[in-house]
């Protein structure tokens, strides 16, 4: 294990290197609104009964969702907003902390037990896209032809191809094994299977210097596929389906903490109204000629099909 931790490390330095990028440290994570210009201190009570704080995936950030849905929320609601940037996974854990206001991620496996517990005081369905299987152009593992996602990452494997995955947790990821569970396949450990500990966007980047083959969602694959040279190469499964929810967290987990439940539940109805829905449905439309998002705001996952645990 310990020579695979290094492999990866080694791995993932060449990969940034010759994608000119370097990890993002958590502190440059946090954004803010020009009307709330303090920083935050994890952990500590906030002030402000006008700001909420926002936890908030990768996918959302680097396809610019946020950059236009953010601003509207605060000039409808009059809320000024905080947002801290992660995979689903670390926003599940330090919302947990009581470290945000409203979480608005795409893990459904993640969500379901965590919401359970009693952090959020709904969990509603907001939008949908998918994920797609890029990869070189070449395609030498011929997933292309492959009759399902899970028969895609399975030729790969057979072929030992290089995959750039984010290991991280995130909502990606957690879709990404449990793809690889439906194709009897454990890459972890593989020297085939690099793990790169990065956002989205940058897993993209590090899989198009590596000439790798990966798994992005496609609204990111839209906002990068014109920088760098990977093909989508599978689409369509069931499986791929990307959904995402929005959690306001319940004061009452935690007393010592001024969580903004009014808050989170403003920015969850401005994401399920008309104004949110209509900015999710129209996004990327002019640029991409599609929208990168489907809005699904009052469904739930059974409407859409879904049957996932």
């Amino acid at each position: 294990m310990a020579v695979l931790r290094s492999f990866t490390a080694l791995a993932l330095s060449a990969a940034l290197a010759l994608a000119g990028c370097a990890p993002t440290a958590p502190s440059a994570l946090l954004s803010e609104s020009a009307a709330s210009s303090k920083p935050l201190a994890p952990g500590l009570p906030r002030v402000g009964a006008r700001e909420v704080l926002i936890a908030t995936t990768t996918t959302t950030q680097d396809t610019g969702l946020l950059d236009i849905l953010l601003p509207a929320f605060q000039q409808s609601s009059g809320y000024g907003y905080k947002t801290i940037v992660h995979g689903t996974g670390a926003v599940l854990a330090l919302a947990a902390r009581g470290e945000a206001d409203v979480v608005f991620s795409h893990a459904p496996e993640s969500e379901k037990p965590w919401a359970a517990r009693g952090y959020a005081t709904s969990r509603r369905l907001v939008m949908v896209n998918d994920f797609v299987v890029v990869g070189p152009a070449s395609d030498p593992a011929g997933a292309i032809g492959a009759g399902s996602a899970a028969e895609a990452l399975r030729r790969i494997a057979d072929r030992g191809a290089a995959f750039i995955s984010r290991g991280d947790q995130s909502g990606t990821h957690v879709r990404e094994m449990a793809i690889w569970k439906l194709a009897a396949v454990d890459p972890r450990g593989k020297l085939w299977y690099v793990e790169s500990g990065a956002a989205q966007g940058q897993t993209l980047t590090i899989a198009d210097q590596r000439d790798a083959y990966a798994i992005s969602d496609r609204g990111t694959w839209l906002a990068f596929s014109q920088r760098i040279a990977l093909a989508k190469l599978y689409e369509g499964d069931s499986e791929l389906l990307n959904i995402y929810h929005v959690m306001p967290i319940s004061r009452e987990m935690f007393p010592g903490i001024a969580v903004n439940q009014t808050g989170g539940e403003a920015f969850a109805e401005f994401l399920l109204g008309a104004e949110g829905q209509k900015i999710i449905g129209q996004f990327g439309r002019d640029r991409y000629g599609e929208p990168l998002f489907r809005a699904v705001g009052g469904r739930s996952e059974a409407d859409l099909g879904v049957r996932r645990a």
